[in-house]
């Protein structure tokens, strides 16, 4: 059992650490309570990539930082399902299914922009978006006061529990 994170770097203005977001984005789905097999994709773009997607799925133009696209849990079926094979009782369980949790796509020339303004370092930007997006997928928002204080409040402990800036 375990939730397997597909990640690709597809722009080259910026140097990715691959392994460390992926052990990120690993840690906190594991504190958000996913267990068994479960799959991810964590994707790196470029800036017109992103604003591309930024515009087909959320109507906004422009490029923006992150962007998360969960996949919604199909129905179970019920009832005999003929194509699923076998033919009745007596037959081998199924393998389970991994659940797919989602996408998410970071840009990290918005990313590189946001750490000046946010007066932080690239890669303490590039963690929070990890985060940040891990949350979306798993249901959290922040459309609403309320709901920003506790997505924020849960990044901190996320961020101060499993993310370590690296010294030069």
């Amino acid at each position: 059992m375990s939730i397997d994170i597909y990640a690709a770097d597809e722009q080259h203005e910026f140097a990715i650490a691959l392994d460390r977001w992926v052990q990120l984005a690993n840690a906190a789905l594991v504190d958000e309570g996913v267990r068994g097999l479960a799959e991810l994709s964590l994707i790196f773009t470029d800036e017109a990539s992103i604003a591309t997607l930024n515009q087909q799925f959320m109507g906004k133009s422009g490029p923006t930082d992150v962007l998360s696209f969960p996949i919604d849990d199909e129905p179970e079926p019920s009832g005999r399902v003929p194509d699923a094979g076998g033919s009745g009782p007596g037959d081998p369980p199924l393998p389970e299914i991994p659940q797919l949790i989602g996408d998410i796509v970071i840009c990290p020339a918005v990313a590189a922009r946001n750490a000046v303004e946010h007066e932080c370092s690239f890669d303490d930007e590039i963690a929070l978006l990890v985060v940040h997006g891990v949350l979306h997928l798993l249901g959290w928002d922040h459309e609403l006061d309320e709901e920003a204080e506790r997505m924020e409040s849960r990044e901190r402990e996320l961020l101060a529990r499993h993310y370590r800036a690296e010294r030069p």
